[in-house]
């Protein structure tokens, strides 16, 4: 035989060993996630955080080969999963802007409980639904009535205490106020225990569109509240319910405020890059849960301000620009 064929015959087992190195790292290449639990915080079974937090979990299952399906925890609403953040019962939370704002005020910045955000995601807008028969028109013309303000420990009731005030309208004294969930509020709207109610939320939100299936509803116009209310709370901009939504007649004017997916400032950077990633992998899956996932964007997913991007999440915009 010739060298040349010997040599041949070296390059052919290095190229089996090779291949045998390779399969033989398979079972080592692992996904470095396997067995890390999360529990990710949203909100009411009929409200867009908990349709999209549940498509979340299954995608982050999914992808990054958890192994152990993330609890998705039905909620008040940001309140109530800040609170649980901060004590560790959640790990991945959905909360409003202004509620995280806040909440970040009292809180350390260099913490280990310390917000930081992962995107984000998609923005609110402020219902204030009233049976398409209501006489009244504008928020002022609730005095008196028998209105839901939202449950406790709820974003709704955070931006509904604020959009009062500036209207004039002091909660048990100028209204007789419930605090229900979206789901009592739908209930007690269609069956006339209320005249109206608050809710922040998604377009549209799967309850309130069940609502308008069964009692036609009108969505009162905030435009001359927009003003008074952002002089103090500069986080809310102006919004458009459109017209055909929910069946309204006309588009009206309301207040938009950002959603945000965060995370404790101790998550592990990997961790929270490949959670941002799968967000945006799965996005299609998402919109199938809830049509607000259409609005993920990677340009908007960064302006989370007040609150810091935690430094994975940080990672995953650079490398997604540079590419």
């Amino acid at each position: 035989m010739t060298g040349g064929s010997t040599a041949m015959d070296r390059r052919a087992v290095l190229r089996a060993f090779g291949a045998l190195g390779l399969l033989a790292a398979v079972p080592a290449c692992a996904s470095p996630f396997a067995g890390r639990s999360l529990t990710v915080a949203t909100g009411r079974a009929s409200g867009v955080y908990f349709a999209l937090g549940t498509a979340l979990a299954q995608a982050w299952a999914e992808q990054l080969d958890l192994g152990v399906a993330p609890a998705v925890l039905s909620t008040a609403g940001s309140v109530d999963n800040l609170a649980r953040l901060a004590s560790g019962a959640a790990d991945v939370v959905f909360s409003q802007v202004d509620t995280a704002a806040d909440h970040q005020s009292r809180v350390g910045p260099a913490e280990p409980a310390a917000l930081r955000a992962l995107a984000r995601i998609y923005d609110d807008v402020v219902h204030v639904v009233v049976p398409a028969s209501s006489p009244v028109t504008t928020l002022p013309e609730l005095r008196g009535a028998r209105v839901s303000l939202g449950e406790p420990d709820s974003g709704v009731i955070f931006v509904v205490t604020r959009l009062l005030r500036s209207a004039g309208l002091a909660p048990g004294t100028d209204l007789v106020a419930e605090h229900l969930g979206i789901d009592g509020s739908v209930a007690a709207l269609r069956e006339g225990r209320i005249d109206a109610f608050f809710w922040s939320g998604g377009l549209p939100t799967q309850g309130i569109t069940d609502l308008a299936a069964a009692l036609p509803i009108r969505l009162l116009n905030l435009e001359d509240m927009l003003e008074p209310v952002r002089l103090d709370h500069a986080e809310y901009a102006p919004g458009t319910v459109p017209a055909a939504t929910y069946g309204i007649p006309e588009p009206i004017t309301t207040l938009l405020v950002r959603n945000f997916l965060l995370v404790r400032a101790e998550m592990a950077d990997d961790l929270a890059r490949a959670l941002v990633d799968t967000l945006f992998r799965a996005q299609a899956k998402l919109a199938q849960a809830s049509r607000a996932a259409l609005t993920i964007d990677l340009r908007a997913a960064i302006g989370t301000q007040p609150v810091p991007l935690h430094p994975g999440a940080e990672r995953f915009y650079r490398e997604a620009k540079d590419s």
